[in-house]
């Protein structure tokens, strides 16, 4: 597969009958990887390029870290031309990856979140499935390897397409796409994809049910929605809005409690409502590393009381709920 070329995707999309979406595609595409606007592309661009051409061994997007290839695939000059290029897009937020005996230890242990749904969740096998907000592409791996016909991530962030772009140059998968592009650019009423995600989006939408709605549009009838968001202690009804910021993070909007989520759905005409997981985020889940420089979750909370964040509110709760469309 060539680098940054999505023809393979829009033919894909015309033979399955989703020319609303190969439609949107190249217009999505342009402003997504506008030069312009993100003036970081060529850089990146350059450490895709820069990456080496090796003939990879093995791949296995099943286990927790999501890999391409072993030690033994690359010599000592190629090895440390791709751990330059790979760090050159740094950084790497959602994995873990490894390309070639390089281990990718992103800044979130992602492989923790699948594993506390996967099992629960229906069989992907055969499905088309569309993750919003998928950063790399790390659980689109994942999900392909439970069987999906078709992955189809979603994300605004230009440096995570390249991410994924770092991996597909060696995992070569035509069932797994990254596309740059916001939920809202989806066509409406799309109705095309049999299982859908969302997960760590829900608190960033200043509509939550505006968020719900397309998620609903985008799954056919009878399709699984998989929402993952942060949520606080409470009954039906309960809702943080945080005045300021939320564990240092300034576009968080609404946090409700799992009730109030449940009945959020319902509301949205979902049914079969069920929550499969309620988790709190640990310094072991989400932390910096030597891929990931920046400050993380132990610098988001309150270094005295790491029940509550740095503002005061209760520190990061997750719940995952899956309804049907």
């Amino acid at each position: 597969m060539k680098i940054l070329d999505y023809t393979p995707l829009i033919e894909r999309l015309r033979n399955d009958e989703v020319d609303a979406l190969a439609d949107a595609l190249p217009l999505v595409l342009e402003a997504g990887l506008d030069v312009t606007r993100y003036g970081d592309i060529p850089r990146w661009k350059q450490s895709l390029e820069s990456l080496p051409d090796i003939t990879i061994s093995d791949i296995d997007m099943a286990s927790s870290s999501v890999r391409a290839g072993v030690t033994t695939d690359c010599n000592d000059a190629q090895s440390s031309q791709l751990q330059e290029a790979l760090m050159g897009l740094h950084p790497w937020r959602k994995g873990p990856f490894a390309v070639a005996g390089i281990d990718i230890d992103t800044e979130w242990r992602s492989d923790f979140k699948w594993d506390r749904l996967k099992d629960k969740i229906q069989s992907l096998e055969g499905r088309r499935v569309l993750d919003v907000g998928c950063g790399s592409g790390y659980h689109c791996w994942r999900m392909a390897a439970a069987g999906a016909e078709l992955v189809v991530g979603i994300d605004p962030t230009p440096l995570f397409v390249m991410q994924y772009w770092a991996m597909q140059k060696y995992l070569q998968n035509p069932n797994v796409w990254v596309v740059p592009m916001r939920m809202e650019a989806l066509p409406e009423k799309l109705k095309t994809f049999d299982t859908v995600f969302s997960m760590g989006i829900l608190y960033h939408r200043r509509s939550p049910f505006d968020h719900l709605q397309e998620l609903r549009d985008a799954l056919v009838n009878g399709g699984q929605l998989v929402l993952e968001t942060l949520v606080i202690e409470g009954d039906d009804g309960e809702v943080l809005v945080p005045e300021g910021r939320y564990s240092k993070m300034g576009n968080v909007w609404f946090i409700p409690s799992v009730p109030t989520l449940c009945s959020w759905l319902a509301k949205m005409k979902f049914r079969d409502v069920e929550v499969i997981d309620v988790s709190t985020t640990t310094v072991e889940e989400q932390r910096a590393t030597d891929w990931m420089t920046f400050h993380s979750l132990s610098d988001f909370l309150d270094p005295d009381d790491p029940t509550k964040t740095a503002e005061g509110h209760p520190a990061p709760r997750r719940v995952v709920v899956v309804a049907t469309a």
